[in-house]
């Protein structure tokens, strides 16, 4: 159960009739948006590692521990001054506090931008993964062309599409275009679940197992490395701030946080289980890339298509989310004295709007891989903002608002944060130097 909030009886300013506030409605399409994003797409190759029954454990875990944090930070934020996630660990720990999680936020939403922008590539354009190439919607369509090459196809979809979103000076704006994102990532999931369980009913389906397959050592301390790509499928803690305190009382950020974690956590479930349903063992860390025509699958074209569409117009309306929180952070590093807000300051604003975007378009020109953006930030920047930094306030407590059976947790929840994060980052290192000595043994010497 999240904890307790207690808001003062009587307001120091009752807020003007005319003001406008978001709705618990908004809150949930936008906390839903932001919580499904690029995450769902690992979603699948996480339960081929984990197996469906740890898969389903974790997710659980994860976000009603998520929920937990969101209650943390709500409390701390209200019984102090601030009315921002930097803010309120500048009141625990300092200027250090506050820097710590607007670098965190701003790595972690960047690098959410550059994987969404990845996948959105990879589903317009293609790609090549060892060897094997994989053509993009639109040269089955057309062909190979010069103006449907990643480069291009990205660069459209940046000023025509993803512009007019991320100018949006409002968060509560984007409510609409997070119904509509919500409502595609739905409809990616009833896809899968069809096609899975026609599958299924036919004899065709894959045969999951329930269980990791723990035939070695090494294999289970592959475990820990899916854990954090779920961590960081639920990670949205940089959006609680900008959401929350656009309601008329921040406080009922917690009701639509439990809603959005329920919808995402079923969600999820379901796009692992059906997802590994359909692809077994030849499942992808991107899972669109089993949709694609070139892969050997029996689904039709059509379907194919269709999925792959789906979650690229879903993946371009979560992204002005992330770079709502990604812009604020970095404003509130590089601007700490300034009173104008930014969204009245329309040079600042265009400013950091165009120079994030940018450096957003030429990190996804630059980069192919999402499977190990994700594995790092679930083990380093994502576990912080969603569960070390929550924790560390609680225990903190500054403001006396603490009960003791939420310090039992917060420690809990800071032991398991910390030592699963070694473990995954320590076991991505050994992969990664393992694979390195692979290659440099099959490599000539220089």
């Amino acid at each position: 159960m999240s904890p307790r909030i207690e808001t003062p009886l009587l307001p120091e300013q009752e807020p003007s009739s005319d003001e406008k506030h978001g709705f618990t409605s908004g809150v949930v399409f936008n906390v839903s948006t932001t919580i499904i994003g690029a995450g769902i797409m690992s979603m699948p190759a996480a339960f081929k590692v984990l197996g469906v029954i740890p898969a389903l454990l974790i997710i659980t875990i994860i976000a009603w521990l998520s929920t937990i944090s969101v209650g943390f930070l709500m409390k701390s934020t209200l019984a102090g001054e601030s009315t921002t996630y930097a803010g309120v660990m500048k009141e625990s720990f300092g200027k250090t506090g506050s820097v710590a999680v607007q670098v965190v936020t701003m790595v972690s939403t960047f690098g959410g931008t550059v994987v969404f922008s990845i996948i959105i590539g990879d589903v317009l354009s293609g790609n090549e993964n060892g060897g094997s190439v994989h053509l993009g919607v639109l040269q089955e369509w057309f062909g190979s062309h010069w103006w449907n090459t990643r480069i291009f196809a990205l660069l459209f979809i940046y000023v025509f599409f993803l512009l007019p979103l991320v100018l949006c000076r409002r968060v509560e704006t984007l409510a609409f275009s997070s119904a509509i994102s919500f409502l595609l990532a739905v409809l990616f999931v009833v896809i899968s679940s069809v096609l899975a369980i026609t599958a299924l009913i036919k004899g065709q389906t894959k045969s999951p197992r329930l269980f990791p397959d723990l035939t070695s050592g090494g294999s289970f301390w592959n475990l820990f490395t899916a854990s954090p790509v779920i961590v960081t499928a639920f990670t949205f803690h940089f959006n609680v701030h900008p959401i929350g305190f656009e309601l008329k009382d921040p406080s009922h950020m917690i009701p639509a946080t439990r809603i959005s974690m329920i919808l995402c956590a079923a969600i999820y479930f379901a796009t692992g289980l059906f997802g590994y349903l359909l692809f077994g063992d030849a499942t992808m860390s991107d899972i669109l890339v089993n949709f694609n025509q070139s892969s050997g699958s029996s689904i039709g074209s059509l379907l194919n298509d269709v999925v792959r569409l789906s979650y690229a117009l879903h993946l371009v309306l979560v992204f002005p989310l992330l770079n709502f929180s990604l812009r604020a952070n970095l404003d509130e590093l590089l601007f700490p004295t300034m009173k104008q807000s930014l969204a009245e300051d329309t040079k600042r604003f265009i400013g950091l709007t165009l120079s994030l975007l940018i450096c957003s378009f030429l990190s996804a020109i630059a980069v192919t891989d999402i499977w190990y953006f994700l594995q790092f930030f679930g083990s380093t920047t994502t576990v912080s903002i969603s569960f070390i930094f929550p924790a560390a306030i609680v225990l903190r407590n500054v403001h006396g608002v603490s009960t003791s059976s939420e310090k039992i947790i917060a420690a809990i929840m800071l032991v398991l944060a910390v030592a699963t994060s070694i473990i995954a980052i320590s076991t991505n290192l050994y992969s990664l130097a393992a694979n390195l000595m692979v290659s440099f043994g099959n490599s000539p010497p220089l």
